[in-house]
């Protein structure tokens, strides 16, 4: 069973940075799909940036594009998304998603991901 704990979220003023942690573990297959997704209170989940495991791809929204970069290290099994220059509109809930074995077509839709994590609260103050 495929396991993901996300941290790194806090409180930072407009400008700032963050970077956000996911460590991945349980994996079967060496080919997965990962990515960042995001809900703030009373909006719909969604994708924020997303790479395959294997290729090392990435997908961006482009709301975060030239702001935010995901990369992996695969040694630690672990997903990062290093956030710039946030936004008071960058402020959610940010959970870390993983597909096993196979890479999405999909990557923004939620549903194509199987596997997530608690989550880690952002908040950008103006």
């Amino acid at each position: 069973q495929v396991q993901l704990v996300e941290s790194g979220g806090g409180s930072v003023e407009a400008g700032g940075s963050l970077r956000l942690s996911c460590a991945a573990s349980g994996y079967t297959y060496s080919r997965n799909s990962m990515a960042w997704f995001r809900q703030a209170p009373g909006k719909e989940r969604e994708g924020v940036a997303a790479i395959w495991t294997t290729s090392g791809t990435t997908h961006y929204a482009d709301s975060v594009k030239g702001r935010f970069t995901i990369s992996q290290d695969n040694a630690k099994n672990t997903v990062y998304l290093q956030m710039n220059s946030l936004k008071p509109e960058d402020t959610a809930m940010y959970y870390c998603a993983a597909a096993q074995g196979r890479t999405v077509v999909a990557w923004s839709w939620a549903l194509e991901y199987g596997f997530w994590g608690q989550g880690t609260q952002v908040t950008v103050s103006s």
